[in-house]
């Protein structure tokens, strides 16, 4: 029984709709319900496509749950990334169905991931992505990997280094979003493209994503596991656990470099 996440599926298409208020901050719970979710998807003969939303219209989702993160030292946190990093991309990897991210708000973080980690994003004129990990103690693991990739290795590294928050218009500037419509647009949008998706031949769209997914992805899965590893060892560091004190306790940090 998911309490978390809803999923439906109607005239070829499924929706996954994430809906833990107020800001869809992943806990495992979450994320574990997502990734049971598509694997629902996977093995819905009748879905073939998939729609990933939120139900809250302001925020898609605000990143990780960063009192969640604060009990969790490096090991508790690689536990984490085991659902949240390697059985999500595990089960996207093998859907056999195109995926697309309705964002109608706000992205950050580990949000951005699973908006992402999707074939297509459509995106609202109001939201906003972010990597702000850097500002918390954290890394922004997946996109060190992912954001060079689209958008190029310096934009990339002003992004994640400065941990700013930009526009849905330049994230599509940068190559990381698709479409940017109005937020009433962006569902609409989605289920029209899946529905367009959709008619065509079974067979021919799930062997073009196996294809399309073996051809970009091939190392994606061990660069992940790199940045993993670090992102786990930053997290037994004393600055780490003084970032996200600082965060939570809504005060500035005092670094000491160890």
């Amino acid at each position: 029984m998911s309490e978390y996440v809803q999923y439906s599926s109607s005239n070829g298409v499924a929706e996954i709709t994430m809906n833990r208020g107020p800001v869809n901050a992943i806990n495992h719970q979450l994320a574990r319900e997502v990734v049971d979710a598509y694997k629902t998807a996977k093995a819905d003969e009748s879905a073939r496509v998939v729609i990933l939303r939120s139900a809250l219209p302001d925020v898609f989702s605000a990143g990780a749950d960063l009192k969640m993160a604060l009990g969790f030292d490096g090991q508790s946190l690689r536990t984490f990334f085991e659902t949240f990093y390697y059985e999500h991309h595990d089960v996207l990897y093998r859907l056999g169905k195109p995926v697309i991210a309705a964002v109608t708000g706000h992205a950050r973080a580990a949000g951005v991931t699973f908006a992402v980690s999707c074939d297509i994003v459509i995106a609202a004129q109001e939201a906003q992505f972010g990597y702000p990990e850097v500002n918390v103690g954290l890394l922004p693991a997946m996109h060190l990997v992912h954001l060079s990739r689209v958008a190029g290795r310096h934009r990339a590294a002003h992004l994640l280094y400065t941990g700013d928050i930009v526009s849905a218009a330049e994230m599509h500037r940068l190559g990381v979003v698709n479409e940017v419509l109005p937020r009433e647009e962006v569902l609409p949008r989605a289920r029209a493209l899946a529905a367009q998706l959709a008619s065509k031949s079974p067979i021919a769209l799930k062997l073009l994503r196996d294809a399309f997914v073996r051809a970009n992805e091939l190392d994606y899965r061990r660069s992940i596991e790199s940045v993993v590893e670090t992102t786990c060892s930053l997290k037994d560091s004393e600055d780490s656990t003084e970032a996200l004190l600082a965060f939570v306790e809504k005060r500035e940090p005092v670094y000491k470099g160890r």
